[in-house]
């Protein structure tokens, strides 16, 4: 009975050894994946890939500093995390007081970079499951600037930019891109990578520009200005009418044959100055043709002269409407 018990309880140690060891495996195994300090780093660039602002907020414990929130949620944050591939997460680094820091390798546009995140230890589940949490810091904020505007798009969402320029707080890593496509103004799109809190995002400068069809429209109001004037002069037979063009001469010009055309309209150039738009000189060419008699000779010939002219012109625009004022100096 002894020697039966002996067995008994030896098979019982060597089970409850058994039992301990895979205990303890099992605890190293959980501490080293959903336990282990790159869980909440996983978890935090999954948030940033489905656009959950919230969740990765939690995850990172960052403040959010003054500044538009337009960039933290749903498609601008999707946006910003899309080109994200290639994630590596390596392992962790000591950095002493409970701490350590996460390295995480990724491209974005094909470009190698690098984020590190300092995580401490907040304690333990179960007596044996270590609880990571990465430590609080404030968001990273990027600003946007653009010309002569009071909106733009910023990862594909409209933005307000109230006098030409905004702040806002973003997530890193992620790419942000910022453009303006309007129906009579726009600008190049520009991007900033962010890789991290202390690296901080180059400003995204739009510089916004005319577009060719507010060029065109702006054109053939000019053109329509200058033709109607052209045929003014014609029907009132002035050599110097209320136009930018004239035409001086001795001679006594034969009244029903003056002709006026324009040869060569203005190129039309708009640019920003002092927060609104304005046209640079518009210069063209207009030619006579009429009959004329020498005083001294009594000599007709014909005349046919090519003049330059040059005027400026006020440009207004509203949300429909295109006008143009020629200003004109007599």
């Amino acid at each position: 009975m002894s020697q039966a018990l002996v067995r008994t309880a030896a098979g019982w140690l060597l089970g409850l050894m058994l039992a301990v060891a895979a205990g303890v495996v099992a605890i190293n195994v959980v501490n080293n994946s959903i336990a282990s300090p790159q869980q909440p780093v996983r978890e935090y660039f999954d948030a940033l890939q489905k656009g959950e602002g919230e969740k990765a907020l939690g995850l990172l414990h960052a403040t959010v500093p003054q500044s538009s929130a337009a960039m933290l949620d749903g498609t601008a944050l999707q946006t910003a995390a899309a080109r994200i591939s290639g994630v590596k997460y390596g392992d962790a680094e000591d950095r002493g007081g409970n701490r350590v820091m996460v390295p995480v390798e990724y491209t974005i546009d094909g470009s190698a970079l690098r984020t590190e995140f300092l995580l401490e230890k907040s304690g333990t589940e179960w007596l044996f499951f270590h609880r990571w949490a990465i430590v609080p810091a404030a968001l990273p904020v990027l600003d946007v600037t653009v010309v002569n505007e009071n909106e733009a798009t910023l990862n594909g969402v409209p933005v307000n930019m109230p006098n030409g320029r905004n702040s806002f707080a973003v997530f890193y890593p992620g790419e942000y891109e910022a453009s303006l496509a309007g129906e009579y103004f726009s600008a190049p799109s520009t991007k900033a990578t962010l890789s991290g809190r202390e690296v901080p995002a180059a400003p995204l400068n739009l510089m916004t520009e005319a577009t060719d069809g507010l060029k065109d429209a702006v054109g053939s109001k000019v053109k329509e200005f200058l033709d109607t004037c052209a045929d003014a002069a014609d029907k009132e037979q002035r050599l110097q009418p209320d136009c930018p063009f004239y035409h001086t001469t001795n001679n006594r010009v034969m009244d029903g044959t003056i002709d006026w055309s324009i040869t060569e309209y203005p190129t039309v150039s708009i640019e920003p100055f002092g927060g609104r738009w304005v046209m640079a000189p518009l210069n063209g060419k207009a030619q006579i043709k009429a009959k004329q008699e020498d005083l001294f000779t009594g000599a007709v010939t014909q005349l046919n002269a090519v003049h330059d002219f040059s005027f400026t012109a006020r440009l207004d625009i509203d949300a429909d409407t295109v006008k143009v004022t020629p200003l004109l100096s007599y």
